[in-house]
């Protein structure tokens, strides 16, 4: 399972945080931590057992920023 977050939506409202707090976070200055200056996008695999907490976090984000691959 891949998880894809397109950091040209995310505001980092961190409702990501919330929902998968294994899997997400907000760095010193409140961006998400996934965040690189130098990506538009971030892929990541992710465990099969953190496949609820990510599919939630993918329906709260505010900006469908993040996606899930199967």
């Amino acid at each position: 399972m891949n998880v894809e977050v397109d950091l040209k939506k995310c505001q980092d409202h961190g409702q990501c945080v919330y929902a998968a707090p294994d899997l997400f976070a907000l760095d010193n200055e409140g961006r998400l931590s996934l965040r690189s200056e130098a990506a538009d996008v971030y892929v990541a695999e992710v465990d099969e057992g953190s496949a609820e907490e990510l599919y939630e976090a993918a329906e709260v984000c505010p900006l469908q920023a993040i996606t899930v691959h199967e």
